[in-house]
């Protein structure tokens, strides 16, 4: 009797062969998908830090800046706007790409820290496609960086609002009653300072708090809203959100090209100095830019190649439920849409070949888990 035998290897072999397609179908690149977004939102979570300061630079640009600078700079009728607005009214945009492109640059620095740490090795070896691995990562920060935004709308619009005020008798003055809206924030704030003092309350007990803090914070909104009759946002918050993300894409692409040239975290100061502030002063987000063009030529040119630009105009359409300016013949500008997609792929394609261990930038360190 002639009995076929089978090499152990063999078996092996045509398990793998059978399993592969399955574990790389789409179950698995939605759980892999899944995972890394999740992972940015934890650690968003777990770094409240991070949440604080992010609102914290706009915030100070809203509440002193723009009113001290009211008077100064005046804003033209220019698209999208139809009449005369306020200089706190104009930098709203600018302001939401600043949330965008620091939280594109901690998404890098995070990036760095992985690659100090060995953890981008664990994520670059995977069977999943490096684009895919990237590109999951990017829309993990997006994802926080919308939370954060929105937020910053939630308190702008409440800034705004009219909302009546109280004659305090005592202080001779009208006392906004707006200011009562942060009072759960501020109570909230004071008890992490001091819990991070004296460390007496457990990191469970700190989570649950926050989220009822968020919950009631929400609760007065609703109720402020209701009771005062407040009038709909003067800005569409809906129309907004693609604006966002796409901005983000490309923030993030460009911080993601920028995390494979940094070699250690300690020069992340100097990304800081040399990439984002000029970014962000080098654009229209503080200032149209015909009055740059009317005070520096060359300065203009500049922020009109400056990316940052574009992705500000393009939120600031969105703002007003366009896509951009209406041209003469009737058509729609379509510039800056059309120049933050090229941005977002020019470097996202950039970013997936420095992280290819055998051809890109991190090869010359030794692989991702290297600092080199």
């Amino acid at each position: 009797m002639n009995v076929d035998i089978v090499r152990p290897d063999t078996v092996i072999e045509a398990q793998y062969a059978a399993e592969a397609p399955r574990r790389l179908g789409p179950l698995g690149y939605l759980a892999c998908f899944r995972g890394i977004v999740w992972r940015e939102v934890l650690r968003f979570l777990h770094q409240r830090e991070r949440f604080f300061s992010a609102l914290v630079r706009p915030l100070v640009w809203l509440f002193i800046f723009a009113a001290g600078f009211r008077q100064v700079l005046g804003v033209s009728i220019i698209p999208p706007y139809e009449t005369y607005v306020l200089y706190e009214v104009y930098v709203v945009p600018g302001l939401l790409g600043m949330i965008l492109l620091f939280n594109a640059m901690q998404s890098s620095l995070s990036m760095v820290y992985d690659r100090e740490t060995g953890a981008m090795r664990t994520l670059l070896v995977s069977p999943f496609p490096r684009s895919f691995l990237l590109l999951s990562k990017l829309i993990g920060g997006v994802s926080v960086a919308a939370i954060q935004s929105y937020v910053f709308l939630a308190i702008f619009y409440f800034w705004e609002a009219d909302i009546p005020t109280y004659r305090s008798d005592y202080w001779e003055a009208d006392i906004p009653l707006n200011l009562s809206l942060l009072v759960v924030p501020a109570l909230l704030i004071l008890f992490l300072i001091i819990n991070s003092a004296i460390d007496a309350f457990s990191e469970a007990f700190v989570s649950r708090l926050i989220w009822i803090a968020t919950a009631l914070e929400v609760a007065v909104m609703v109720f402020a809203v209701v009771y005062w009759g407040l009038s709909p946002p003067s800005m569409n918050y809906f129309t907004v959100l693609p604006a966002l993300v796409l901005a983000g894409l490309m923030l993030g692409a460009i911080s993601l090209f920028l995390s494979s040239v940094i070699k250690q975290l300690e020069n992340f100061a100097g990304v800081m100095n040399f990439v984002i502030f000029p970014m962000f002063f080098a654009s229209s987000a503080l200032y149209p830019l015909w009055r740059i063009r009317e005070s520096s030529p060359l300065l203009y040119e500049i922020c009109r190649v400056n990316p940052f630009t574009y992705a500000v105009e393009l939120i600031r359409f969105a703002l007003y439920g366009q896509v951009g300016a209406r041209l003469e013949d009737g058509s729609l500008d379509l510039t800056n849409l059309y120049v933050v997609t090229a941005y977002t792929v020019l470097f996202l394609g950039a970013a997936v070949y420095a992280y290819n261990p055998s051809k890109g930038l991190i090869a010359r360190r030794g692989g991702p888990g290297g600092a080199g």
